[in-house]
């Protein structure tokens, strides 16, 4: 029996509950989370970033990038992506045994993300129930799947985003679209469509967020059977009671993205599994140290804090003497013509007195120091990019056109290809980026995961059911 009788819902032609497995990037969600996630009869996602290929044996074929020249580099990391997200799709669909759907998770600010997206559908026709796609604006996305005939999710944080890319492009294609996801800004993990006009540190409600994402999906003439789908801060279904059966708000389903983390079947390392048991409320900062410009939310662990000191241990400078930048730079950079406030000088001098001998120029005008270890590390990783994104930040990488984004590779970024590659694989928690939800502080006070309790995602789905 389910909470609240929560019901099954209809999707890609079958009936699924309508509990949602999040895509979570390079290799956080693969074949096994994804396939017993449907298998439990929900909808599973395999994330298709970045996914995992095997060799004969069935070990991970580790991505090693050996061509000369980004643009290579750039086309292995295309071909590594299709092939690891066929076969982890496979897998998936093995698993599931009938059950459920399978989706598959994009980002389209991914580099080549719609040759990737191409690539998988091309080789996997009848196994993709459908595609969630955010970061950006995916416009291209409905005449994708009308061309593979699957479903395709947008994955939107306003009803002015969604508004956007109906009138644009979704319109034509309206009879595909098998769900809008909501992913709310303030609460979700990973990468998130926190607006200019949005406070970061100020959260809304996201009740009246969705209800305006369904009165304009009814102004638009779409039906209230097409779900929205809640994703971000989503734990027990007994605190969404007044969502479900709603007639503000239609069809409601419900993504998770973090609990899934914890089972038995997520293919996360056991240190980072360990790692979300020990987090408390406020440990996931959402900030702005992506490469891909979005906002995002994750631990604040030894890496990110590294990255906040880095920014804090930043001045303005201009070429030439004027304003309040009266004073010439003496520390931290070669040549003259580096004019900063007096106040400037003096911290500088200090940074460079604790070690932060290097100062980088970033493409604000600004200069941030760090220690020579940092500089290298920091220049070896922009050298050795491989367009992971179709903007990059830290490199400024762009995968069209001259390949360039015109701006200076920003130094206060990092590699994230690099850090997501290393977490999933075995590397540490302390000094790589950790995403998670705004929940996962919840892992310590649930008392289903006490004694150190892993469920399967069998048990998990079972759990959610009850209301838990």
């Amino acid at each position: 029996m389910s909470f609240k009788g929560l019901k099954p819902i209809m999707y890609a032609g079958r009936e699924v509950w309508p509990l949602v497995e999040g895509g979570k990037g390079v290799a956080a969600t693969n074949h096994m989370s994804s396939g017993a996630w449907a298998a439990a009869g929900g909808i599973g996602t395999v994330s298709a970033v970045n996914a995992d290929s095997y060799d004969a044996e069935g070990r991970i074929i580790p991505q090693i990038y050996d061509q000369l020249t980004r643009t290579e580099r750039h086309d292995q990391l295309i071909r590594y992506a299709i092939d690891g997200a066929v076969e982890q799709v496979r897998r998936a669909y093995d698993i599931a045994g009938g059950k459920g759907a399978i989706n598959i998770n994009v980002l389209w600010e991914m580099g080549g993300a719609q040759q990737v997206l191409e690539g998988v559908l091309e080789r996997t026709k009848g196994l993709v129930a459908g595609v969630t796609c955010g970061a950006g604006m995916p416009y291209k996305l409905s005449e994708i799947a009308a061309r593979y005939n699957v479903n395709y999710l947008p994955i939107i944080s306003s009803a002015r985003a969604f508004r956007a890319l109906w009138k644009r492009a979704y319109h034509k294609v309206s009879e595909l679209m098998g769900a809008v996801v909501y992913e709310d800004p303030w609460l979700a993990g990973g990468h998130n469509g926190l607006s200019n006009a949005e406070d970061p540190l100020k959260p809304e409600d996201p009740f009246p967020r969705v209800k305006a994402v369904r009165d304009t999906m009814r102004a638009e003439g779409i039906s209230d059977d097409v779900p929205i789908i809640m994703a971000g801060g989503v734990w027990f279904l007994r605190e969404w009671e007044h969502w479900i059966d709603n007639p503000e708000l239609g069809q409601i389903a419900f993504q998770y993205g973090t609990r899934p983390l914890l089972t038995e079947e997520s293919p996360i390392p056991q240190g980072w599994k360990d790692r979300l048991r020990t987090l408390d409320e406020g440990d996931v900062l959402l900030h702005r140290f992506s490469p891909t410009g979005f906002y995002s939310s994750a631990v604040r662990n030894p890496f990110l804090r590294s990255l906040e000191a880095r920014s804090d241990r930043q001045i303005p400078y201009s070429r030439v003497q004027a304003g309040e930048h009266t004073v010439q730079l003496d520390v931290g950079v070669k040549g003259k013509n580096f004019w900063v406030a007096p106040r400037d000088l003096v911290r500088a001098r200090e940074w460079v007195a604790q070690g932060n001998t290097e100062a980088l120029k970033t493409p604000d005008d600004t200069v941030v120091f760090v220690t020579p270890a940092e500089r290298a590390e920091i220049r070896e990783d922009q050298a050795a990019c491989m367009g992971c994104l179709s903007h990059c930040g830290f490199s400024s990488w762009k995968d069209h056109d001259d390949y360039t984004t015109g701006r200076l590779a920003d130094p206060r970024s990092f590699c994230i290809q690099k850090t997501l590659q290393d977490i999933a694989h075995g590397g540490g928690t302390e000094q790589n980026l950790m995403f998670a939800g705004h929940a996962a502080y919840r892992f310590k006070q649930d008392p289903f995961y006490s004694n150190n309790f892993t469920p399967t995602v069998k048990q998990l789905v079972d759990r959610i059911l009850t209301g838990d």
